[in-house]
């Protein structure tokens, strides 16, 4: 591997990393020689994918306060140190009109895709910087990128992501401290696979996506890796569209 994307020695704890795009990073950072945290908020998934990967694991409600500043001190303790924080664990919430919101259900999604964001960078990225800098990757989404008429809440929150990201790297970057944030297009996972056996949604959003295709877990991975690594080094309060051109396409 190019020493440029190299991670050796590096410590790092990545939320909702027992699935999909955020498993995928975990696994990306491990090949690349860091060592990780996993972490869930199901404690017997967190067991069996820790196991699997032969890392530490720590099961964690992201949307309770006292859950996520222990899950910074295991990993800390466990790792002896933190290098690399990537926030990803979140859910979707209820789709629908923005006129007709459950806002319980709102506030739910801010808590966990949002809030929980803010609190745990201000838990872990201390740590970091203690350690002469490191780098935070926040997980975003295209849909914080375009309007659309059914993702609500999700949306907002996944937009408020890539902001945090860019305030964060204004505070911390004197710090030697990076961070930034990633918005996947639709990308083919377990979650994913309703859509993806649906045909004329394919067609409909594959003619959207200049690539026609859905992107790969691994593939956001590799953008996570690079984000993390000395290869990413003087990038700081960025937001990578990893979409297949979805969001810079006309459709024609």
């Amino acid at each position: 591997m190019n020493a440029a994307f190299t991670l050796d020695c590096k410590c790092a704890l990545v939320t909702g990393s027992t699935r999909g795009i955020s498993r995928a990073i975990a696994e990306g950072l491990i090949e690349a020689g860091a060592r990780v945290v996993i972490s869930s908020e199901n404690a017997a998934d967190t067991a069996r994918v820790a196991a699997e990967l032969q890392m530490p694991g720590l099961a964690c409600d992201v949307a309770d306060n006292a859950a996520l500043a222990c899950l910074v001190d295991f990993a800390h303790d466990e790792l002896g140190g933190l290098d690399i924080l990537v926030c990803n664990a979140g859910i979707t919430g209820k789709a629908g009109l923005l006129a007709s919101i459950d806002m319980d259900d709102y506030a739910h999604v801010m808590d966990v895709n949002l809030r929980s964001q803010v609190v745990l960078c201000n838990l872990a990225l201390p740590r970091i910087a203690a350690r002469g800098g490191g780098a935070a990757i926040l997980i975003s989404s295209l849909s914080g990128l375009r309007g659309n008429g059914k993702i609500n809440a999700y949306a907002l929150a996944k937009a408020a992501n890539a902001q945090l990201a860019r305030n964060l790297a204004v505070e911390w970057g004197p710090q030697n401290l990076r961070v930034n944030a990633i918005s996947p297009g639709f990308i083919a996972t377990e979650l994913s696979a309703p859509l993806l056996a649906d045909k004329a949604f394919m067609q409909r959003r594959m003619a959207m996506t200049p690539l026609r295709r859905p992107g790969r877990p691994e593939e956001v991975a590799g953008a996570a890796v690079f984000l993390a690594s000395p290869a990413g080094a003087i990038i700081n309060g960025h937001n990578l569209v990893v979409d297949g051109g979805t969001l810079i396409s006309d459709d024609s």
